[in-house]
């Protein structure tokens, strides 16, 4: 079995409602009905290493698997310096494939052209925003080079190895504290950043419903700044 077809079956269950259920997290997140909600895609763009090897010499995944992400400008009023997958706000008249892929060639600069698209995630509250964002998985079939296409937008791009993700070294608990609350979310600590919040809940989700994921310590803490 590979990647690629791990990810495949992932949406073929999805679609037939026999998906492992999703984090029990999701469920105490919801966007407010008495405003305006706004619909966002993003990309979940996995694929093959060009030249940057894994950290990890943990038999995890594949070494040469990676997926893209791509870390927000300070200077944002949404969501600064946090990593992300590419993405946003869903045009009229697009559909939510036609944004995540406009969305990731507008911010990182790929040939959409390359990515063969697997299918489409269920849809996920962001509340931050008021957003209801639907993650489009995809295989890098021919890779195209990245970059920061935008430094008002982003301050890196990068490809980072999933076997780097997965490794229990990696892995922390994000703790967040907001209105005297202390909340907790699975993230990564990777290529220098903290990955974490929506993007490392959607990772680690992913992850687990894939069935790659392995045990990691939850009670090492890290805590960020919102």
């Amino acid at each position: 079995m590979t990647a690629r077809q791990d990810l495949i079956d992932l949406v073929s269950a999805v679609e037939a409602g026999t998906a492992p259920p999703p984090d029990p997290r999701w469920r105490e997140l919801s966007v407010s009905a008495g405003e305006r909600v706004r619909r966002a895609a993003v990309l979940m763009l996995f694929g093959s290493l060009d030249d940057v090897p894994a950290a990890s010499v943990k038999l995890l995944a594949p070494a040469d698997l990676d997926v893209l992400l791509l870390q927000r400008a300070q200077t944002l009023d949404d969501h600064p310096g946090q990593v992300a997958f590419p993405g946003g706000g869903i045009d009229p008249g697009e559909t939510v494939t036609e944004a995540a892929l406009r969305e990731a060639e507008e911010e990182t600069g790929l040939d959409p052209a390359g990515v063969e698209v697997l299918g489409i995630m269920p849809e996920l509250a962001l509340p931050r925003g008021n957003f209801l964002v639907t993650p489009v998985l995809g295989w890098w079939a021919s890779p195209s080079p990245v970059r920061v296409v935008d430094y008002g937008e982003s301050s890196q791009v990068f490809r980072v190895p999933v076997r780097d993700l997965l490794d229990p070294d990696n892995r922390i608990m994000a703790t967040v504290s907001r209105a005297g609350q202390t909340f907790k979310s699975p993230a990564f600590a990777v290529n220098g950043v903290v990955v974490w919040g929506f993007t490392g809940m959607i990772l680690n989700q992913l992850f687990d419903q894939l069935g790659w994921s392995v045990p990691w310590d939850r009670t090492r803490l890290h805590g960020v700044d919102a």
